[in-house]
């Protein structure tokens, strides 16, 4: 779908789509983890169930993805390996990274995406684009003032995750528009060829077999149960709405959203989870963060409207 034809709806349907489904799997994830540490194996099995879910949804057709084909799945190698490095040097960083610093960092993704698409976009940003963007990040580092807590490794492996969240959102967002490969599409290459990277991962720490073990003896919990059965599709409806803000969107749209979600997540912490000691930098920051993701929306929205009522 041709981003410059997507109805405005669509396209805010499908940032609030992945905004609600990126916090709500904040949560849900905490909920696991908290009985289950094996998080690359609970990843694992959540790309493994997507993969199967659209391989039996494309036969059975419930959806209208493409059979699967070599040549693409050259194309999206990198893409999944943007995607799997992002998310292995994102839990490295949070043995040395506390909850709000690891937050802030992340949310300097926009940046680095507006500055990404400087080298490989024709057209360029607004004023009104880069100015939103620059205020979320300037929000980012006064909360980060506020909660400093510094270990050279674990930022470190945080800023190599952004680097590698940034490249592979780039990428997807180049597969739908030069491929024209469908958000369905592209979740289900990326579980696929994330598969054997997240094999030999559980492998090597450890995990295997102690991870389906501790699995098999926490399957007697009904409560663990349903929440690991609700983290898995979750987890699919989590990539599904990502692909699609991307695609309908765009990268820096879907990491703007990103950023709204962990100002969300942040604030729903301070209640449901307590013992967060609230500074003024912090909520300064957060306040900041929050108003330049707003005026980023709202720009956005204006060019699309802009864009989809001009004549042909």
């Amino acid at each position: 779908m041709d981003k410059d034809t997507t109805p405005p709806y669509l396209s805010l349907f499908a940032a609030l789509s992945y905004g609600i489904a990126s916090m709500a799997m904040v949560f849900i994830n905490k909920a696991v983890v908290m009985e289950y540490a094996f998080s690359m194996t609970l990843l694992t099995l959540q790309q493994m169930a997507t993969a199967l879910l659209i391989h039996f949804g494309r036969i059975m057709g419930w959806t209208r993805a493409k059979p699967l084909n070599v040549e693409t799945a050259k194309k999206l190698i990198l893409v999944s390996l943007f995607y799997n490095g992002n998310v292995a040097f994102a839990l490295a960083s949070l043995k040395g990274v506390n909850i709000p610093m690891y937050i802030a960092i992340k949310r300097l993704t926009p940046l680095a995406v507006l500055i990404a698409g400087l080298f490989y976009k024709k057209g360029k940003h607004s004023k009104q684009v880069i100015l939103s963007v620059s205020l979320t990040a300037a929000g980012v580092m006064i909360a980060a003032l506020g909660d400093f807590s510094f270990d050279l490794f674990g930022y470190i492996m945080a800023l190599i995750s952004v680097f590698f969240q940034t490249m592979y959102l780039v990428l997807v967002e180049r597969s739908g528009a030069e491929d024209g490969l469908s958000s369905i599409e592209i979740m289900f290459y990326n579980s696929l060829l994330s598969l054997p990277f997240l094999a030999f991962l559980i492998i090597v720490t450890g995990e295997f077999p102690s991870s389906i073990s501790l699995l098999y003896a926490k399957s007697a919990s009904l409560y663990f149960l349903v929440m690991f059965v609700l983290s898995l599709v979750m987890g699919i409806i989590l990539n599904y709405t990502m692909f699609l803000c991307t695609i309908v969107n765009s990268a820096l749209t879907t990491t703007i959203v990103g950023v709204l979600k962990g100002v969300g997540s942040t604030t729903l912490g301070f209640f449901l989870l307590g013992g967060v000691q609230v500074h003024f930098l912090n909520v300064s920051g957060l306040v900041i963060n929050t108003l330049g993701g707003l005026w980023y929306s709202l720009a956005k929205y204006q060019d699309k409207l802009r864009k989809t009522t001009l004549p042909r």
